[in-house]
């Protein structure tokens, strides 16, 4: 096997101009030139994979990712994407090598942690994901780790290159703090091309020579592979135009577009002015990361709602239904009161839990387009009623009736002080999910299917596996999650002192301790440094 040759990202975009301005000196070089017209420069490529998702909860929970220098992330502490993908095409072997720009940072000032990925690459002749990395203790109690081309994952090579399964290394495990990852299946990985320019269509299958290096790597996998065995995956590449693939990441976050928030503009109800609400609908997910939490490698647990509550396949989000209330649309004050319950269990031992959690009879307010999130909430058998839980802001102050039917979506929520307590790792003033809102002025007015476009399908049950965020072109920073504690005192009027205490934070349990100093302390205990052939 070739000795791999190390090359940072300026250095591979270097060596393509190089192999192009160098061509004809190249050609006087006799043997040379059969090696070099092997390979045949790349650029503009773009990589999106998520690591693992669970390891997105867990920093998610107690800490946050800042991505930059050319890398982003997905909303809702989803996938990672980095940018400007430059390398080679052995047109022999029908492999890619790209190094790709993109600076990821994932830090915990409470499990005092911070560890940085760049210079990542993607060999498709290795199968395999590399990036320098650098481990830092921010208490100071072991030594900084820092290691260059440190494989994270292998990865099952696919022709169109796009998600392709990985699986994690040791090195991985090493590194991100868990060794439960060596041998664990990562999160899908896809490396494509970025969308070309329209007019390159029309150009390409005809001016294939005069584009130079770009056509090179495009048209030499295009025509070799018809007998070619499908084992030689990492052909995707020489076929930059399709779209499909490159453009999910891209429409990922843009799906929420269905703004069904516009509706209320046009004014054409019949319903009074102010009145009793006949129905409703509220959407609303708590906070994607505390149900990934829930479900996963940590807590162990299940989501599970009734009452005539539901929730959206896929670990999704709530919709609560049967709404009650009053409307004011010339003040701009709506009250509703919604039907359904949802609990989140979690961390068993010994036939109990060390997170029971069950938020019921949930009540939104607005007066002039803020307001409140209000619950019944049950914690370990501690039950407390009328909980605020998050503070509501609507991007209009306006409430307008379509064909009797208020609609506000995409209400922005925010973790009050009494919340804090009830979800016991997110500080107040933390975003939680946003909240949807459709209210039915009369009985034979028709609310929006589902609720809402933050609450997509929805049938009852058990929430499963969690899942990982599509890969996408989120902001360049991502905070999810908090370091905040449990406190005593009593919350919504509602005294706890029987207790002892007040409302339980289920997150950070006995149970959540132990796993969380588990994998926080595998990070930091000295390992041997890796030695690269």
């Amino acid at each position: 096997m070739p000795v791999r040759r190390r090359r940072s990202t300026a250095l591979a975009a270097a060596v393509a101009t190089a192999a192009a301005l160098g061509a004809t000196a190249l050609a006087t070089l006799g043997g040379a030139t059969s090696a070099s017209a092997a390979e045949s420069p790349l650029a503009d490529y773009e990589l999106t994979w998520g690591i693992k998702q669970s390891y997105r909860t867990y920093v998610g929970m107690f800490g946050s990712f800042t991505a930059s220098e050319g890398a982003t992330q997905a909303a809702g502490n989803g996938a990672f994407t980095f940018t400007d993908g430059t390398g080679t095409y052995d047109t022999s072997a029908h492999t890619v090598d790209l190094a790709f720009r993109g600076k990821l940072v994932s830090a915990s000032a409470a499990h005092h942690f911070e560890v940085t990925l760049t210079d990542v690459r993607f060999d498709s002749g290795a199968g395999e994901i590399t990036a320098d990395v650098t481990t830092v203790d921010t208490s100071g109690a072991t030594p900084t780790k820092k290691g260059d081309d440190v494989p994270l994952a292998k990865v099952a090579v696919t022709r169109a290159m796009t998600d392709m399964a990985t699986t994690l290394t040791t090195e991985a495990g090493e590194y991100l703090g868990s060794a439960g990852y060596a041998g664990a299946a990562g999160d899908p990985l896809t490396v494509v091309k970025k969308t070309p320019p329209t007019t390159e269509p029309s150009t390409g299958p005809t001016t294939g020579p005069s584009t130079g290096p770009t056509t090179g790597p495009s048209t030499g996998p295009s025509t070799e592979p018809g007998g070619e065995p499908s084992e030689e995956p990492s052909t995707g590449p020489a076929d930059p135009e399709p779209t499909g693939p490159q453009t999910t990441p891209g429409t990922q976050d843009p799906s929420p577009t269905a703004s069904t928030g516009a509706s209320p503009s046009a004014s054409t109800g019949t319903a009074p002015a102010k009145g009793a609400i006949a129905d409703g609908t509220l959407g609303w997910g708590v906070k994607e990361s505390f149900r990934a939490y829930v479900v996963g490698t940590i807590a162990k647990g299940r989501v599970t709602v009734s009452g005539g509550a539901t929730q959206a396949a896929g670990n999704g989000a709530f919709t609560f239904k049967d709404a009650t209330g009053t409307y004011d649309t010339d003040a701009d004050k709506l009250t509703a009161t919604f039907k359904g319950a949802v609990n989140f269990k979690g961390h068993a031992s010994g036939g109990t839990y060390g997170l029971d959690l069950t938020l019921s009879n949930l009540k939104a307010t607005l007066d002039g387009g803020s307001g409140t999130l209000t619950a019944d909430v049950n914690s370990l058998g501690t039950r407390t009623e009328g909980v605020v839980l998050a503070d509501l802001e609507a991007a209009s102050g306006d409430l307008k009736a379509d064909k009797d039917v208020i609609t506000v979506d995409g209400i922005a929520a925010t973790v009050t002080d009494a919340g804090a307590k009830v979800f016991g790792n997110y500080p107040a003033g933390t975003a939680l999910d946003p909240v949807d809102l459709s209210v039915a002025l009369s009985d034979d007015a028709r609310l929006p299917d589902g609720g809402g476009t933050g609450t997509s399908g929805g049938a009852g049950g058990t929430g499963g596996a969690t899942t990982g965020g599509a890969g996408g072109t989120g902001g360049t920073r991502s905070t999810v999650g908090g370091t905040g504690t449990t406190t005593g005192g009593s919350i919504g009027g509602g005294s706890l002192a029987s207790t002892g205490s007040d409302i339980p934070g289920p997150a950070l349990g006995a149970a959540a301790g132990v796993a969380v100093a588990v994998g926080a302390g595998a990070v930091y205990a000295a390992r041997r440094r890796r030695t690269r052939a």
